[in-house]
């Protein structure tokens, strides 16, 4: 049987992880670089030496900068961060087939537009299939071939089954879903979350504390994906808590590093080291989104709070710890 052709866009270390999963098989996959000469570097290294050193390129993944390469892909796979899914879908457009699928794979909220990443997507590629992929994965374990599990969400049950067919390798396997909303959900909050999470660790406050957060968080997660229509059994999934678990305990998470550098007394600037955190972006749009369905996000709340400066990070603690105590929800 021949393998449907796929084409990844954005080349970071989510992109050239996912490259490498989509080269099992296959003879030749694009991997589109928005500057032309990171394609350059990555083509002459084989590797992405400054996110993942040491980790080739598979000898199938083919870096470019030209985005029509999508013309001859079946499937899309959009890397490159939230904010900019907007623009690299119109700048596909012109290019993609009739009912392609164009699977996102970043996880956030439109910041200026407080648009789920499904919605940009269908609003710029309206004759394209759009699809979701989400769930607790670090590049570079990914890229080490060690075992990750993933969910693949589409409206459709058809479309959702065929991707997940045609992208699950033997280490790199996806469960399907049709809650999309869902999905985005469990990714976007996970984030703003795990900043909060690294901030606990960056200040020593203990694994109690740790634990205590986690639970909380993924309550406030649960609260706000019933009022925004997700299933209750995404967010206990892998998108969900299996998302929101792995992105809270390790550094290897970008937010969680950017929180525990604000714990320890680094500006927001300055903890940022020069890498890309979506939930610095989303927080305020998800505190927003919130309110809009009068829905408390405490955690959510003094995260954004501190990114936006109107609170220092023993001010947000001293806050969360004098809440009124109340059953547990």
């Amino acid at each position: 049987m021949t393998r449907a052709t796929v084409a990844v866009l954005g080349a970071g270390a989510w992109g050239v992880a996912l490259a490498n999963v989509a080269a099992q098989g296959r003879a030749r996959v694009p991997l589109w670089a928005h500057d032309p000469q990171a394609a350059e570097a990555l083509a002459r290294d084989r590797e992405n030496t400054r996110r993942l050193p040491g980790l080739p390129l598979a000898a199938a993944v083919a870096p470019t900068s030209d985005i029509s390469v999508v013309r001859e892909a079946d499937i899309v796979l959009a890397v490159t961060p939230a904010q900019a899914i907007r623009m690299t879908a119109r700048a596909a457009r012109p290019h993609m087939r009739e009912r392609a699928a164009f699977v996102i794979c970043a996880k956030g909220i439109e910041r200026d537009r407080r648009k789920f990443l499904s919605e940009v997507a269908k609003e710029e590629l309206p004759h394209v299939d759009v699809a979701v992929l989400s769930g607790p994965s670090f590049a570079a374990d990914v890229c080490r071939g060690l075992p990750t599990a993933v969910t693949l969400a589409a409206h459709d049950e058809t479309l959702a089954r065929r991707l997940s067919e045609e992208l699950s390798t033997k280490t790199f396997r996806l469960y399907r879903s049709t809650d999309v909303r869902g999905a985005e959900i469990g990714g976007a909050a996970k984030n703003v979350l795990a900043i909060a999470a690294g901030m606990s660790h960056g200040r020593g406050l203990g694994a109690s504390a740790q634990a205590a957060l986690i639970a909380r968080g993924f309550a406030e997660l649960m609260r706000l994906g019933r009022a925004l229509g997700a299933r209750q059994e995404t967010l206990m999934g892998l998108s969900g808590l299996g998302d929101l678990v792995l992105t809270c305990g390790s550094s290897q998470s970008r937010n969680f590093a950017l929180g525990e550098a604000l714990g320890q007394g680094q500006s927001v600037e300055d903890a940022t080291h020069g890498k890309l955190a979506e939930g610095a972006f989303t927080a305020r749009v998800l505190v927003e989104m919130a309110r809009a369905h009068d829905v408390e996000l405490p955690i959510a709340e003094a995260v954004d709070s501190i990114l936006s400066a109107r609170l220092s990070v023993d001010g947000a603690i001293e806050a969360l710890l004098m809440r009124p105590l109340k059953a547990e929800d």
